[in-house]
């Protein structure tokens, strides 16, 4: 990667011993070719820049080449336009500059009546260098040539960037006029003499409230958006758009301004209204959008309509980017709001509306694209008193009958005993030793739906941004069957929230159900309530208890035990001392790296964006990719093999010495299949099976350590379905032959948080035994770790059940969600803590950690444009504490002993007041560690 440009705008001379070639003053063109719609047309650049709907953010002039090298000239030097073959569909288009003897001579542009002084400028051009005498790397330069009638030319200095030969990078800086010169002119310059500078485009586009940049006051960069000139600058999307000031005989009316827009003769979901915003939206840059929608026709009353971004970059990769969606009706107008962000330099984009089915119009008014405004940051919730421990629950010990507790719906609630007087694990495990209960518990007959039961109101004993604990004991009635799901539910105003659920097979157990939940907005009313068995079925609930955690509690025994399972007794043995008595006086040890791995998901676009790449690359040292290894990426269409994506991420994965893991060979989940897959038959099926395992596993042989084999088992069942009951098994089988260095997972989620019947840690078990009893090769077990409010001791009582089995337990792909950063932060820390504490865990990876790159809203540690969050350094600072330093002198038997995680070690030796420094590393082990130490 190049390095990222420093943006300078200090204007400074050149030095008389530059001796500047003198070229003659470059005319203004007359004419440029814009796109009108409906064809080309010529207008001139004044009458460009005040016409208000055929205006580009972009300032330069056929940016991409594609008309040759119109508007450009070769300063004291030479340039032609480049073909060069990429694919048999594609070609990189491309001007080389040569017959350069100054590192000033180059590529210009003048500019001068395309910007304007107190405007800030954001330059960004794709550039390399060639040529025999290109040796290493060398510099390209962005500059301004500013000349005055009345006084001498000045020289600006935009921005720069390293590459090395037939090697593509970006080039970034931004430029501010502090007034205006006679004459502006944009170049490229900075390799040595002899050296050719590539160049296949250049972007130059403002900040603010410029109107020749294509922005309205508002900063909005959507030409036309109220469509008061029509549908000027707005196109279809495989269907016709019309312009309208009502529709539906006066009923539908514009939601803003006097017109909307229709799309018509939409014959697929796609089809839509669009416009190109290139060269408008600038890279690293978050955008909000908002517009209303509706729908219309088709006797179709709601619809999901979704805003989509199509980008083409520069060497003509093609992808989607998804902004938004909203639940649409053809009774009202709904606001449509989302955001995005672009990581790399982008030679098209177009954004557009989308999304109902074939048929039905879209109505489109007041679309807007602009920089989005920065959140404010968090601040820490004021939480006055939690009362952790304390249950919130009235009358819980049924001492006083159903005081405190009501029917919800037309049940029967009714006091019994024979409950057992014990609490419930989970809660003993936060709580500690607590009273014992009473043996009451409340039977609930007469039910007629599954929501009917025990309820209680506790809106105002509920704290926001607190996490609480969930426990209760709960048995089916006499002569019930199972197997029946037991839910503790709350009614949030009109939200439902799941608090545990457990499912019941046996009517003659008791059975705990534990969960949490968390309120992070002020509700109006809140209850709490007991459900889910099917109506008829009768169930007992018991002990019911609902309390705040105390998280900071278990950090302190987490922290107690990470000491004593994670680190170490490491021996550092220095020589015999000589005759003369002289050993190291003094031993400083410091840990570089832990080696414990921790790594995140990345996906292709995040790697055109340097800042991401270099945040990753600093804290992480493995890798899991967010798509590109599946099946639908690889193969959408049969036949149609893309690795390139995957080749990319692990390219720099291999450079940065970063570990990846396969995610997934296979996924079982019925719609993450492609269609294509779906309709072959028994016979092709098994056929596709098998070259999708040969064709995955012998390219990348060796290159991953893990494969997720078949994503999610415990949630979907496509491929047994279809292939018979052995499939699994021969899936693990047949990708171990092909690649045996490969550990080989099963993967699921909510595993570990006790709210999804589907996936309980027994039943997860129970898969992974039935795998290994028909030999496969089972080598670790992952958790997703998508978890919300999240309970130490429910997340370890997960851990336990598994750490049973013996095999290596990963999170796989956590990530948690609050809209508070310190609250996000906590949640965080609980599971990396919880997982570093357990033995059986043997790494960690986080879904993402970049805003926009998430699956899931505010869950991110590093926001769009790269600012770390609290979440973010919350990590951070739970990495740095996971490194060992110590410091001493050496004991008289040479011997310098300390307790320190495994990892990579630098020791400084002090001898008589001269250092000498060692590096050393501890391998994860339970036997003591001796290093011998040569100072």
């Amino acid at each position: 990667m190049g390095k990222r440009s420093a943006c300078f705008t200090t204007i400074f001379k050149r030095h008389k011993n530059q001796n500047r070639s003198k070229r003659p003053s470059m005319e203004v063109p007359t004419t440029s070719m814009i796109n009108g719609g409906d064809g080309f047309h010529s207008q001139k650049p004044n009458d460009l820049i005040n016409e208000k709907n055929n205006h580009s953010s972009n300032i330069i002039d056929n940016h991409n080449f594609s008309k040759g090298l119109h508007s450009w000239h070769a300063n004291c030097c030479d340039a032609f336009l480049s073909v060069e073959e990429k694919t048999p569909k594609s070609c990189n288009l491309h001007v080389v500059v040569t017959n350069r003897t100054q590192n000033w001579h180059g590529l210009e542009q003048d500019i001068t009546h395309k910007v304007s002084s107190g405007s800030t400028y954001t330059v960004c051009a794709r550039v390399g260098a060639s040529g025999t005498n290109l040796q290493g790397d060398t510099d390209v330069i962005a500059t301004l040539k500013l000349e005055y009638q009345h006084s001498d030319t000045k020289f600006l200095y935009i921005g720069r960037t390293t590459v090395s030969k037939e090697k593509w990078d970006n080039l970034e800086g931004t430029f501010a006029l502090s007034d205006k010169p006679d004459r502006v002119v944009f170049y490229l310059e900075g390799p040595a003499a002899g050296v050719n500078i590539l160049i296949e485009s250049v972007l130059i586009f403002c900040h603010g409230k410029i109107s020749p940049c294509g922005y309205t006051d508002e900063g909005n960069i959507i030409l036309n958006p109220d469509f008061e000139d029509g549908v000027n600058n707005w196109s279809g999307r495989g269907c016709k758009i019309a312009a309208h000031d009502s529709m539906g005989n006066g009923k539908i009316l514009p939601k803003s301004g006097k017109f909307f827009a229709s799309t018509s003769e939409r014959t697929q979901t796609w089809n839509g209204i669009q416009q190109d915003i290139s060269g408008k939206v600038q890279r690293k840059l978050a955008y909000q959008v908002t517009a209303f929608i509706r729908i219309f026709g088709n006797n179709v009353t709601t619809s999901t309509v979704r805003a989509t971004l199509w980008v083409q970059t520069p060497d003509s990769r093609e992808h989607y980017i998804g902004i938004a969606n909203a639940q649409a009706t053809d009774s009202d107008w709904v606001q449509l709001q989302g955001k995005f962000l672009l990581n790399g330099l982008q030679s098209k984009v177009v954004i557009y509306v989308e999304g109902p089915p074939p048929g039905t119009d879209i109505l489109l008014d007041g679309f807007m694209v602009k920089h989005a405004e920065k959140t404010p940051p968090s601040l820490p919730p004021v939480i006055e008193d939690p009362e952790y421990g304390v249950n919130i629950i009235t009358n819980t010990n049924l001492n006083d009958g159903t005081n405190g507790w009501f029917p919800l719906g037309n049940c029967a609630l009714n006091v019994v005993t024979g409950s057992p007087h014990i609490m419930p694990p989970a809660a003993r495990d936060t709580l500690g030793p607590h009273e014992p209960l009473s043996g009451r518990c409340i039977h609930t007959t007469n039910r007629t739906q599954n929501w009917m039961g025990p309820a209680q109101m506790i809106t105002d004993k509920v704290k926001l941004f607190v996490t609480y604990q969930i426990s209760a004991w709960v048995r089916l009635g006499p002569g019930a069957t199972g197997p029946q799901n037991v839910n503790v539910a709350l009614g949030v105003d009109s939200q439902w929230v799941n608090g545990g659920q457990v499912e019941i097979n046996d009517a003659n157990q008791w059975h705990e159900i534990c969960g949490s939940f968390r309120i992070e907005k002020q509700p109006a009313r809140v209850m709490v309530y007991i459900q889910g068995p099917g109506p008829g079925v009768s169930f007992k609930v018991a002990g019911l208890q609902i309390f705040a955690v105390d998280r900071q509690a278990r950090f302190r025994h987490l922290k107690r035990q990470t000491d004593k399972i994670r680190k170490q007794d490491v021996t550092l043995k220095f020589p015999t001392p000589d005759s003369s008595g002289t050993h190291p006086t003094m031993v400083i040890v410091k840990q570089i790296q832990n080696s414990f791995p921790i790594g995140s998901c990345i996906s292709r676009t995040n790697i055109d964006n340097e800042d991401f790449v270099a945040f990753f690359v600093k804290n992480f040292n493995w890798a899991v990719f967010g798509n590109e290894l599946k099946w639908y990426w690889t193969e959408s269409q049969k036949g149609n093999i893309n690795y390139q994506d995957a080749d990319d991420l692990l390219k720099l994965c291999d450079d940065n010495h970063i570990s990846a893991r396969g995610h997934c060979i296979f996924w079982d989940v019925d719609n993450t299949v492609q269609d294509w897959v779906k309709n072959l038959n028994k016979t092709d099926l098994s056929t596709a099976v098998q070259n999708r395992l040969t064709s995955l596993l012998n390219r990348y042989k060796g290159k991953f350590k893990h494969y997720d084999v078949n994503n999610e088992m415990l949630h979907g069942s496509f491929y047994p379905d279809r292939l018979g009951p052995d499939t699994r098994a021969s899936m693990f089988k047949t990708a171990n032959q092909l690649d045996p260095s490969a550990t080989l997972f099963v993967n699921d989620y909510h595993v570990e948080d006790g709210c999804d019947t589907r996936s309980t840690p027994e039943k997860y078990m129970s898969l992974i035994l039935d795998l290994q009893q028909q030999g496969a090769p089972v080598g670790g077990i992952g958790i997703q770790g998508h978890i919300d409010s999240p309970v130490g001791p429910i997340v370890c009582s997960a851990l336990d059940k598994l750490g049973i089995l013996g095999l290596p337990i990963w999170f796989t792909e956590l990530d948690v969600s609050s809209v508070n950063e310190f609250v996000r932060a906590d949640d965080l820390e609980v599971m990396f803590r919880e997982a570093y504490a357990h033995p059986a865990v043997e790494g960690i990876m986080i879904w993402g950690f970049w805003e926009l790159f998430m699956s899931r809203d505010n869950s991110h540690l590093v926001d769009a444009e790269g600012e770390i969050n609290e979440a973010g350094k919350r990590l951070l600072e739970l990495k740095k504490e996971w490194l060992s330093h110590s410091h001493g002198h050496v004991d008289d038997q040479g011997e310098y002993k300390f307790r320190g995680f495994p990892g990579t070690y630098e020791v400084i030796v002090v001898i008589d007041g001269k250092k000498t420094v060692n590096k050393f590393v501890v391998e994860k082990g339970d036997l003591p560690v001796v290093v011998p130490i040569n100072p």
